[in-house]
């Protein structure tokens, strides 16, 4: 569902938002990575996860996240859309 709201994310993020051991996080993602749902890439030393354009269900799974995403209860449901809470350090680099 994170990902459904967010478009991509690594492990630790999703882990803190969901309340999750990171572990288990990277488990599930390299599982859905290997069955073709997910695609990964390095952002620096960060696996970054997002959906495989490419997966012939991508839609279907889509809807059914974002359905399932309206029917969230709002305190997670504001974690899962809300990004970054304070702004970036002025001046320093991306």
């Amino acid at each position: 569902m994170f990902l459904a709201a967010r478009r991509q994310g690594y492990a630790l993020e999703i882990a803190n938002t969901l309340e999750m051991s990171v572990s288990n996080v990277q488990k599930h993602l390299e599982r859905m990575e290997r069955d073709g749902l997910l695609v990964s890439e390095k952002v620096g030393r960060t696996r970054v996860f997002s959906f495989n354009p490419r997966y012939m269900f991508k839609e279907e799974v889509d809807a059914l996240l974002t359905k399932a995403l309206g029917f969230t209860p709002s305190p997670l449901k504001e974690k899962l859309l809300l990004g970054r809470r304070r702004p970036r350090r002025k001046g320093k680099p991306l």
